[in-house]
């Protein structure tokens, strides 16, 4: 079982960062890919960016390349994304999340999330 908390979300102006971390429990292999999503009010959820596990490769949505980055520290079980030039658009809850590649296709673990809004 793995748990996830998400952290670092809050109120921002436009154009400004903030980093979002995500502290992962349980066992978490090699094999794991951890992800970040996001739901603004009356919206579908938004993939946002993920990582692998093993080798560190990256993968991000249109609307946030070049301007967010998502990076994990293994030695601490947290993964990270660091939101630079942010948007009122960027305004939602963020979710971390997890799946094992090994046994499964989608995540399957997700944090309670994290309220970021960003005023313009």
């Amino acid at each position: 079982q793995v748990q996830l908390v998400e952290s670092g979300g809050g109120l921002v102006q436009a154009g400004e960062s903030l980093r979002l971390s995500c502290a992962a429990s349980g066992r978490i292999l090699s094999t794991y890919v951890l992800g970040w999503f996001r739901q603004a009010p009356g919206q579908e959820r938004e993939f946002v960016a993920h990582i692998t596990w093993s080798g560190g490769t990256t993968y991000y949505g249109d609307s946030v390349k070049g301007r967010f980055t998502v990076s994990g520290d293994n030695a601490k079980n947290t993964v990270y994304l660091q939101m630079n030039s942010l948007k009122p658009e960027d305004t939602a809850v963020y979710y971390c999340a997890a799946y094992d590649l090994a046994r499964n296709s989608r995540f399957n673990y997700w944090g309670p999330g994290t309220q970021v809004t960003v005023s313009s």
